[in-house]
């Protein structure tokens, strides 16, 4: 059940120490520890020692940001407008009728109080008695961490087991998921200094330290290595020392700003300095030409009047179009079939023509642009028409880096936020640079494919080291080959979607494409107690190189380059116990650094203690169904690349289900059966859902959509990825209200809407009475297409939202029974999982907390 080392780029990084069960010596509780011997060597070559460099030794409070200073507070990621109001909301009007868990979008917060969930040990001393080791953890603090909904970090279970043994169970698991990019509370506090940070190992100061209130040195939660603070720490008691953030809060940000640095913008500029560049297939038949020209002038009327955009059209050749004249439409065109010389780059750039500009002046221009485009005229089918996109996105490239890039070779440029190219595609790239033949029965297909990939990698992560996103947004019903045009959009930090059309989703999905703000120059780096093992991470990001992040005399940290940071990612990190746990806690400490689009850097830190325990029990009780679902998922869609592998992977939750029941379960008595542990059972619920889901059902056909899908959701935020597994049940009633339902297969009467909220997917379902009824039909189709907008309102991609109407029912039943994932049909009158036990003597079925759905009809 254990899920093996994977290395694919950008999803999977997995290390190990050389002697992970080699342990460390325990502290002594009375003195001051002196820093353990590491059980590991360092990852990386031994560094310098750094030291921190603060400013004042008296107590003072530190400087904080505020929105004047140009910095805001919270995440840098903006919203955009919010759609029609929505239809009052209510929790259930009244109890369903069979008990169900009601899915909040985030599970519940961390318990970080002081009582008995976190013991503490008593403060230790220095052998002369002449100074205290002081805990700085305010009680108030305790009470109020932010370490639940707006957290950035959320933990599989709130305890940890002691044992090695108990605690190393693969088919559970523990692990948390960070969301580098999450938008958190406007009350997070932001320090506009240099963090204190351990010498030793590289963690920095929190809210867990012990204080030597004396002369201001700090312990290390780490590596309990003892550092100095420069006398800023020094305090006559510890409530003085809750003026500094980061001894009084769990999450912090430390922002660094300033003229002083070379590639500093000023607010007023930077936001709008970064262009939107759209490259545009121009080999469109004239419905979905007619759809993408309705989307792209909304898409004119949507964006900022500040924002600079160019427009790049391509079939065999390359347009690039000219802002500088007023009354027609005019382009420079390049040839496609090979990159551009720089001799034709240089008569480009340093001609006369206006290849970006800023909406207020060219607003007119982009309209007469997009209203002179043709349909395709030659009689070819789609997947045989020459499209040269990888030649497209180099001039792209080219027009963003401007005049001056020959003289910036071998040097990051920093402009003022990422720029943004954002390609609009019907067809696969089968022309000039990084293209593949236009049938897979070309001889020599497979290995173009394979250089294609690699030379689309290498532009993707060329336009990343120009702080260029690609997203690539395809349409249509001819296959783009996913497999070649994803390392693009992976290696710059994009995305690639896939819509049936060029019509409204695709529309929304544009617009957010070029609004939504992404940080750059990205590391995530994990830390850890010394018993704690990282085993797999799981996002998108790769393993940092040994020059990219700054080191320290044993820094083990494990450090995550990301090729941007958004609202819309998380990781999924997957930990063990390297050996059974003495202590009674562990530390968890992660921090995210990133330029966002105010090029200030941005560090921010999360540090997160939880509690050993000894009792299965007391740690089944901690432990938090949903997170530990989109785990368990992330980890098994990463080794689900094809069909097969989905198909195998179905059977490997059923042996899931099967090793939990028999590790953590009860047998009952006088009987081979083995009750699911009642504390898990929403999580068997969750994993029934993710079996029969499209993630790894049988509902998608193509692989195109398969390969996205996935991508998608091994990248996606904890939000988005728990609707992808569990979707989300609500009924529609008179007055505009909804109930939420449970979403196990449901028995609907013919005279209501119900709307199902799948993530990537919004469907709404209006019964054969109901939509007899004109009026009453329009009002629940308006009142629940509204909640479906308001659901997804800040998702990127944005979802379909479908609609269903039954005209009529021949059956001679009071309500139809639909089942959402697989079939229209009757099934599943009792929820459980058949999985059988064959070991030793033991044969029977797990149970699974069985459902009686039978009554479901009347009560509705």
């Amino acid at each position: 059940m254990a899920n093996p080392p994977q290395t694919s780029l950008g999803y999977s990084v997995t290390i190990g120490p050389s002697n992970p069960d080699i342990s460390s010596p325990q502290p002594e509780k009375s003195l001051i520890p002196p820093p353990p011997m590491s059980s590991t060597p360092p990852r990386f070559p031994p560094p310098k020692l750094q030291q921190d460099h603060m400013t004042s030794p008296s107590i003072k409070t530190p400087n904080l940001l505020s929105p004047a200073n140009g910095v805001k507070t919270g995440s840098p990621i903006p919203h955009l407008s919010t759609p029609p109001g929505p239809p009052v909301f209510t929790s259930p009007v009244r109890p369903a009728a069979v008990p169900f868990r009601t899915s909040p979008a985030t599970p519940q917060p961390v318990a970080l109080s002081s009582g008995s969930s976190f013991p503490t040990s008593s403060p230790p001393h220095f052998s002369n008695g002449s100074a205290e080791l002081q805990h700085q953890v305010p009680h108030a603090a305790e009470e109020t961490m932010p370490v639940g909904e707006s957290s950035c970090v959320l933990f599989s279970a709130h305890k940890v087991l002691k044992k090695k043994k108990q605690a190393n169970v693969p088919s559970l698991g523990f692990g948390a998921l960070v969301s580098p990019g999450k938008e958190v509370s406007p009350s997070l506090q932001i320090i506009q200094r240099d963090p204190h940070r351990c010498h030793n190992c590289g963690a920095f100061a929190n809210i867990y330290c012990k204080i030597l209130l004396g002369s201001g040195q700090w312990q290390c939660v780490i590596c309990r290595n003892l550092n100095g603070s420069e006398g800023e720490y020094v305090a006559p008691s510890k409530e003085e020392l809750r003026n500094f953030p980061e001894l009084s809060s769990p999450m912090v940000d430390y922002v660094q700003t300033g003229n002083n640095r070379s590639s500093y913008v000023p607010v007023s500029d930077s936001r709008m300095s970064a262009p939107i560049i759209l490259v545009i297939d121009e080999c469109l038949d004239e419905p979905h030409l007619q759809h993408l020209q309705s989307s792209l002038h909304a898409f004119v009327e949507s964006i900022p009047p500040t924002a600079r955009i160019g427009i790049i059209l391509y079939g065999r050749t390359v347009s690039v179009y000219d802002f500088s004249e007023d009354s027609i439409a005019s382009s420079d065109v390049l040839a496609g079939d090979k990159l551009p010389t720089e001799d034709s780059l240089k008569a480009l750039l340093y001609g006369t023509g206006v290849y970006l500009s800023p909406m207020h002046a060219s607003k007119q221009v982009a309209h007469d642009i997009f209203s002179s485009l043709r349909p395709y005229k030659l009689n070819i089918t789609e997947a045989s028409r020459d499209r040269c996109l990888g030649t497209a996105v180099e001039v792209a490239l080219a027009i963003i880096q401007g005049p001056s890039a020959e003289m910036s070779r071998g040097v990051v440029k920093r402009p003022g936020g990422n720029s943004r190219i954002i390609v609009c595609a019907g067809g696969p790239n089968t022309y000039g640079p990084g293209s593949v033949p236009h049938s897979f029965s070309h001889p020599n297909y497979l290995h173009m494919e394979k250089m294609a990939l690699k030379w689309m990698e290498l532009l993707g992560r060329k336009a990343h080291q120009h702080n260029a996103v690609i997203d690539i947004l395809c349409a249509g019903n001819c296959p783009v080959r996913v497999p070649v045009l994803q390392p693009l959009a992976k290696a710059s930090g994009g995305v690639l979607v896939l819509h049936d059309d060029f019509g409204e989703a695709f529309g929304v999905n544009l617009q957010r494409a070029s609004t939504r703000a992404a940080g750059s120059h990205g590391f995530l780096e994990i830390r850890c107690s010394d018993d704690i093992l990282v085993t797999q991470i799981v996002g998108p990001g790769e393993e940092a190189h040994i020059d990219t992040h700054e080191t320290f005399k044993n820094d083990a940290a494990l450090s995550i380059q990301m090729p941007s940071v958004e609202e819309t990612q998380s990781f999924a990190v997957s930990m063990e116990n390297k050996r059974d746990i003495e202590s009674n806690h562990v530390f968890f400490q992660f921090a995210i650094r990133y330029s966002n689009v105010y090029q200030a850097d941005i560090s921010r830190v999360v540090t997160v203690r939880l509690p050993t325990v000894d009792s299965v029990s007391a740690y089944l009780s901690s432990f938090q169904d949903e997170v530990a679902a989109v785990l368990i998922a992330k980890r098994t869609l990463l080794r689900a690349k094809i069909f097969s592998e989905a198909i195998d992977m179905r059977t490997m939750i059923d042996e899931r289900v099967k090793d939990i029941a028999l590790k953590f379960g009860s047998q009952v008595p006088k009987s081979k059966l083995y009750r699911f542990p009642k504390e898990l059972s929403a999580l068997s619920e969750l994993l029934f859902h993710l079996r029969r889901s499209p993630l790894l059902g049988n509902i998608i056909g193509h692989d195109d959509e398969r390969s996205v899908l996935r991508n998608l959701f091994l990248n996606a935020s904890f939000d988005l990825s728990l609707r992808m597994v569990a979707p989300r049940c609500l009924m529609y009633r008179e007055g505009g209200t909804f109930e939420e339902l449970p979403a196990y297969d449901l028995a609907m009467q013919s005279d209501k809407a119900v709307v199902l909220d799948h993530g990537t997917d919004v469907f709404i379902w209006l019964g054969a009475e109901l939509a007899a009824d004109e009026g009453r039909s329009a009002a629940a189709l308006a009142a629940c297409r509204t909640l479906a907008e308001e659901l997804s309102e800040f998702r990127f991609p944005a979802p379909r939202i479908l609609a269903f109407k039954v005209l009529f029912c021949s059956i001679p039943l009071p309500c139809i029974v639909l089942s959402f994932y697989s079939t229209w049909q009757p099934q599943l009158q009792r929820f459980y999982w058949s999985v059988f036990i064959t070991g030793g003597e033991l044969s029977g079925s797990v149970l699974c907390n069985p459902v009686d759905t039978s009554t479901q009809g009347s009560s509705l």
